[in-house]
């Protein structure tokens, strides 16, 4: 082991088998560690570091180091991924000797596997619709059989028990089984696909609580998406929103960092597998089978085909007026979105009493806007040529009675009194005209717009398409009212383009909505406007800050690869930000140096160097993985003479051996069973060592550095010397030394472009 002084130590990213309560081994940077474990310096070393980095990262969102993160509702370590495949003679024996049954045996299970994803997300879309269906329709029948009573007060007590209960046990399973479960999911899938770890983002416990704690959390009437529990693939948008096709688009456009069109592939299969899933489940609710309350009705689709649209020139500026002034809505629903979860962060910091008392206060706040803010609405007689009846006699209808007498209806509470799909349905409906009154629409629309910067952040698994579609179909049927004497769009059509204008003013995307949206009403006509909008709200939301995506992302402290770099990073070379010491190995190393690196240092990669007799000069040999180092030092595959190991003895060893291990299977240094009389053996690191890393000179520029950093999935990026008569290796850039925070910490005299 040879500590090379100077230049090119490798930030670490947080070692496996960490939880998010309990830092046991997580060091990256040096400096964060003095070295000496008697003394308690590796335990100072981690307080220290809470200590610096926990209050920057909750109250300032300046997250200045790439090993901690917000993971859901608590602060985790993360650690990279390694995408590469490491090209070493194990690796290449084993693909060698496969035969022709065994290749095919791996394409069948691919296939298979999506075969398996798609039906269960279909399955999973369906039970979560059904059973939110039935929970919030069983809770507004309740509401409304007590209201028909005039039992007012008994009606309210009621309709806010209901929800605080139901929002309470939603709280609860993200407090005490699975914290990483809160919020959308989609930030820390985004940062999955860049290459960012964090434990239980994928695992079981954590699906499980995302499923029962969206139902628990929609049902108890949060300005949330039951999407939440669908994010995890792309067939789950698919599954949210009956868009099999928007489905595989917003996997491209917005969460995958790499792609190819065999991915493309097999994600369109699943996708389609999804849409039939969930069309056969429909079908069987429709023709008699015992849903409960769940019909057509319960999975989002919503027809505005009818929508009679004419193109006028009064009617193109309506429209992009709309756009342009939902572009400024969405950035700053963006801006307090970002205030709003910080604030949360140090309250869900507190411990789980604290997270269910926030959740319990949104829901007792957001039960009182929806059940009293209707008493300030008139009541209204209900339409003559209306095709549906009125008042509503059922728990979903378009036409509320609630206090109003015979005949008549309460608008504020058809909207505020459904579920937020119906809420949209009717807001989306062509058939209805001016059934909406332009106040209530606009108390529904500022209701809603706060509710759901509110809601966002706190511990219950919450998806942010529906609030964002709901307040933007309210925005766009309200202005539609605005502007129906000059222009002859259909109501239901202007509700259609202010949720696409709302969409693209925050999420900042445009072809996957696009389609999606398409999807959902099921007309191709609608496709120039709801292009036109989503540019013009996407392009004046840019002008003034990020997606909401995006800006969570950098609030939670997730290390994520921009496609592009900063404009800065043009003027450094990579060997600006390397710093030392460098830890490297022997091609054929002692057991006792290994072991003194991994319980000194935490680095996830060691430069491997062959040194005379084995080579004519020191030479870069490649590089090695502390996982696979543990798995040779686990098979004590170790010879008392310093030369190549017999091939014969790495036949002990799997190919499966290598690959990324489940939670809590991987294995850790202390399960290791080193006797004293094998410390001074040497172990041959030539099979397991990557022969081929990815290597940049050191006068190569930072940006293009991080362009091909980003490009190929890696983890670890060799620094080699441009002269000779150097060592062979320069230093390791990680994801870390990418990072504008640590870039600009080290110069901090550099400007950075505010904006792109």
């Amino acid at each position: 082991m040879t500590p090379t002084s100077g230049e090119g130590a490798e930030k670490m990213d947080a070692e496996d088998g960490v939880n998010c309560s309990d830092y046991e081994h997580d060091i990256e940077n040096e400096d964060l560690w003095d070295g000496n474990e008697e003394s308690g310096g590796y335990w100072s070393g981690i307080y220290d570091r809470n200590k610096a980095h926990t209050k920057p990262l909750l109250m300032k969102g300046t997250n200045t180091t790439s090993q901690i993160a917000i993971i859901g509702a608590n602060l985790c370590p993360i650690e990279s991924l390694d995408y590469e495949i490491f090209d070493n003679e194990i690796l290449k024996n084993d693909w060698s000797s496969r035969k022709k049954v065994q290749i095919i045996h791996y394409v069948m299970l691919k296939w298979g596997f999506a075969l398996l994803i798609g039906l269960g997300t279909g399955l999973v879309g369906f039970f979560n619709s059904f059973a939110v269906e039935n929970i919030a329709g069983f809770k507004l029948f309740m509401t409304t059989s007590l209201m028909s009573k005039h039992r007012y007060l008994e009606a309210f007590l009621a309709y806010a028990g209901a929800n605080m209960c139901l929002a309470a046990a939603a709280a609860a399973l993200c407090a005490f089984i699975a914290p990483a479960a809160a919020g959308s999911g989609i930030p820390e899938v985004k940062a999955y696909l860049n290459g960012v770890d964090a434990q239980h983002i994928l695992a079981p416990s954590t699906l499980f609580v995302k499923i029962f704690g969206s139902i628990l959390g929609v049902s108890a009437g949060f300005v949330v998406g039951k999407e939440g529990p669908m994010v995890h693939t792309a067939a789950g948008v698919a599954a949210a929103f009956r868009a099999p096709v928007g489905g595989v688009l917003f996997a491209l456009e917005e969460a995958a960092t790499w792609w190819r069109s065999a991915l493309l592939w097999r994600t369109f299969f699943t996708t389609a597998v999804v849409a039939i899933v969930l069309r056969v489940a429909i079908q069987f609710c429709a023709t008699g089978g015992k849903c409960g309350l769940f019909g057509e009705g319960g999975l989002i689709m919503y027809d505005v085909s009818s929508a009679n649209i004419t193109y006028s020139a009064s009617g193109i500026f309506a429209v992009l007026l709309m756009g342009a002034i939902a572009g400024i809505l969405g950035s700053i629903y963006n801006y307090l979105v970002d205030k709003v979860v910080r604030t949360y962060s140090i309250i869900n910091g507190k411990g789980a009493f604290s997270k269910i008392s926030l959740v319990v206060t949104i829901a007792l706040l957001t039960s009182c806007c929806y059940y009293f803010l209707p008493w300030i609405a008139y009541c209204i007689p209900c339409p003559s040529n209306s095709t549906v009846i009125c008042p509503s006699v059922d728990e979903s209808g378009e036409y509320k009675n609630f206090q109003c007498p015979p005949g008549y209806y309460n608008d504020l509470a058809s909207l505020f009194l459904n579920t937020n799909d119906d809420a949209i349905r009717n807001l989306f409906s062509p058939r209805i005209i001016k059934e909406f009154h332009i106040t209530s629409l606009f108390i529904y629309f500022a209701t809603i717009y706060c509710l759901g910067i509110i809601t966002y952040g706190i511990a219950i698994p919450s998806g942010l398409f529906i609030p964002v579609i709901l307040a933007g179909a309210a925005y766009g049927r309200l202005f539609g009212r605005l502007f129906e004497t000059i222009t002859k769009l259909d109501r239901g059509l202007f509700a259609l383009l202010g949720a696409a204008s709302f969409l693209g003013g925050t999420m900042r995307m445009t072809v996957s909505i696009c389609v999606i949206l398409l999807e959902l009403t099921n007309d191709l006509l609608l496709l120039p406007l709801v292009m036109l909008v989503l540019l013009v709200s996407k392009t004046v939301a840019d002008s003034f800050n990020k997606g909401v995506y995006d800006q969570i992302l950098k609030i939670k402290g997730l290390p994520y690869l921009e496609a592009h770099a900063e404009p800065y990073m043009r003027n450094l070379v990579t060997r600006d930000v390397v710093s030392g010491p460098l830890i490297t190995f022997s091609g054929i190393e002692k057991v006792r140096n290994i072991l003194h690196a991994l319980h000194t240092t935490g680095h996830n990669g060691f430069p491997v160097i062959d040194e005379p007799p084995f080579s004519d000069a020191p030479e870069l040999c490649g590089l090695v993985l502390r996982s696979h180092l543990l798995v040779l030092l686990k098979e004590k595959i170790f010879s008392r003479d310093r030369g190549f190991a017999n091939p014969v003895i790495f036949q002990r060893i799997s190919t499966l051996d290598f690959g990324k291990a489940g939670s809590g299977k991987e294995i850790k240094l202390e399960d290791l069973d080193i006797q004293e009389e094998e410390i001074d053996m040497y172990v041959d690191l030539h099979p397991i060592t990557n022969a081929s890393p990815y290597t940049v000179v050191e006068t190569m520029s930072l940006a293009k550095a991080a362009i091909l950093f980003r490009q190929h999935g890696l983890r670890h990026m060799c620094v080699v010397p441009k002269s000779q008569g150097r060592p062979p290796v320069v230093g390791i850039l990680t994801r870390h030394d990418f990072m504008p925070e640590h870039v600009l910490g080290l110069y901090p005299d550099i400007k950075p472009h505010k904006w792109q």
